[in-house]
């Protein structure tokens, strides 16, 4: 299982009476006051959600607590759906290096700007970016399921109209990179 850790910011009544409980968890729980969050590297949790008790932070995975008070069995049900949520949506993104492809909404996303992809343009980018150095013959395998002897342009197509939407909307044309060994993200 994912570890889940729960960080408290700045809401120190709230951090001792879960603490008390804690028990009883399947999350870690971590108080933090303003100068703590700033160093907080939350890259290293696995699975994390905030609470704070205003909206002071614009962050995601945070669970604002606004209409107290809120009974604490409807407090921990919230929490443990909000890992839930945080769990299936870290699962459906792919790091591209400085992208990140959304694979349910099938968007390639570069600082809030986000392009739609076709199920095709999806499953080419997820195979190149698994096995970089990817030949034509693998993609027709792979991702067509074509025969590897079959001679068609299918995959020299698709890949160009692939930079081409990605040329146009973040003015990169070096995604996706071709040499003798083969395609690649960069």
């Amino acid at each position: 299982m994912i570890p889940k850790t729960l960080i408290i910011y700045e809401y120190q009544i709230l951090y001792e009476i879960l603490s008390e409980i804690s028990e009883y968890f399947n999350f870690e729980i971590l108080h933090v006051d303003g100068k703590k969050f700033q160093g907080l590297e939350l890259d290293k949790f696995e699975n994390y959600l905030i609470i704070a008790s205003k909206k002071s932070l614009n962050l995601e995975n945070s669970l604002i607590l606004e209409d107290l008070p809120i009974k604490l069995e409807k407090l921990i049900q919230i929490i443990n759906i909000s890992f839930l949520k945080n769990n299936f949506v870290k699962k459906s993104e792919v790091n591209l290096g400085k992208y990140k492809l959304n694979l349910n909404s099938r968007e390639i996303i570069l600082n809030k700007i986000s392009l739609s992809l076709t199920e095709k343009e999806a499953e080419i980018i997820i195979f190149i970016k698994s096995n970089n150095n990817v030949t034509i013959k693998e993609l027709q395998n792979n991702v067509w399921g074509y025969s590897s002897n079959l001679e068609t342009h299918t995959v020299e197509t698709h890949i160009s109209r692939l930079r081409k939407k990605i040329k146009d909307k973040f003015g990169d044309d070096a995604f996706i990179q071709n040499s003798q060994k083969g395609y690649k993200i960069n």
